[in-house]
């Protein structure tokens, strides 16, 4: 008696068919840079020094967190995989990087081949959003680790600026305006906590729909985080860019700092947008104190960009012809003694 792979969880054959069924899905997003083929030991990218004489290679790795609980809740898998994309190219375009390449990392405790594909494609699409390559990845049946139908995904992406275009915040002064594009919901951040407020504390399920929202809950929490990359690559072909933002984990209070001198401060006026009726709900529903969730939530606002003032006006003119929503939410002040880095105003 003989003992095999496929016996002990894992189907190299399976495998091997998931591969051939998304060979056709990962030639759509590709780019003249990618040399090889899929299915090789490595992916293989040509830099293009044409367009980038000094470049400065720019890189991010995330994940999804706990909305890929959603995504298994509802048995919907087509779009987690934009939101992988997303939270990866998204670091990326604040340094005033291109993304250039991007891999996944799909582990499960058994390939569903139609599951598989559907993620795959997914990141096909958040890929031909940010105008990058899929250039490779690996999947890993784990049986005995995961439980049936539960997977988990990591996302890594590649980008390039030329070292005189780097966005790094330094700039950046009192006087200085901050502005916020929309965000599509939660995007990827705060699951955790949404979670426990709707489906543990509410009682609530997927096909539940409060009022104010115009979506089932499942809907709502699925909806993909939106990709910046193309507008904000446009605008800083016109315009000089003081620093970027992308408002993820951490909220307003932890990631605004990232980019902002020491001696500066953010003022952020709280009702200079339209926060979206989600994070209401959960704070209602939760309890949920005001400065846990400017630290958690997005609050309606995914990326901020700070410019000039004599700059502000024109930037949210072209931010909204190229599909953005943009909003004026703040300005930049001096900043003293113990003063905390973002102050959330009622102005």
């Amino acid at each position: 008696m003989t003992t095999t792979y496929r016996q002990a969880g894992v189907d190299i054959d399976r495998a091997n068919l998931f591969i051939e069924k998304i060979k056709p899905l990962v030639s759509d997003a590709s780019r003249k840079e990618v040399m090889g083929r899929i299915g090789g030991f490595g992916g293989l990218f040509r830099l293009d020094l044409s367009r980038t004489p000094d470049p400065v290679l720019v890189s991010s790795t995330d994940g999804v967190g706990t909305k890929l609980k959603i995504a298994q809740m509802m048995d919907r898998h087509d779009t987690i995989g934009i939101d992988l994309v997303a939270m990866c190219v998204n670091d990326v375009i604040v340094q005033g990087a291109e993304p250039l390449f991007f891999l996944d990392y799909l582990a499960t405790g058994r390939l569903g081949v139609e599951t598989g594909v559907d993620i795959v494609r997914g990141i096909v699409r958040g890929c031909l959003e940010a105008g990058c390559a899929l250039i490779g990845g690996e999947t890993a049946e784990m049986p005995g680790f995961y439980q049936e139908g539960e997977y988990d995904l990591a996302g890594f992406c590649v980008g390039v600026v030329n070292s005189d275009r780097i966005i790094d915040g330094s700039g950046i002064g009192v006087g200085d305006r901050i502005i916020g594009l929309a965000s599509s919901g939660l995007h990827s951040n705060g699951y955790s906590l949404a979670r426990t407020i709707l489906f543990d504390m509410a009682k609530l399920g997927i096909a539940s729909r409060p009022a104010g929202l115009d979506a089932p809950i499942g809907e709502e929490l699925l909806k993909p985080t939106r990709i910046y990359v193309k507008p904000l690559l446009e605008l800083m072909k016109g315009f000089p860019i003081k620093g970027l933002a992308h408002i993820t984990g951490g909220g307003f209070l932890d990631n605004l700092p990232r980019v902002i001198p020491e001696s500066c401060k953010a003022v952020i006026y709280r009702h200079s947008w339209p926060t979206p009726p989600i994070f209401s709900l959960l704070q209602e529903l939760g309890g949920v104190a005001e400065a846990e969730m400017w630290r958690v939530f997005n609050m309606g606002v995914g990326m901020m960009i700070v410019v000039s003032e004599e700059d502000r006006d024109e930037v949210m003119k072209r931010m909204a012809m190229l599909g953005e929503r943009p909003f004026g939410i703040g300005h930049i002040e001096k900043r003293s003694g113990q003063e905390a880095a973002v102050q959330i105003t009622d102005l």
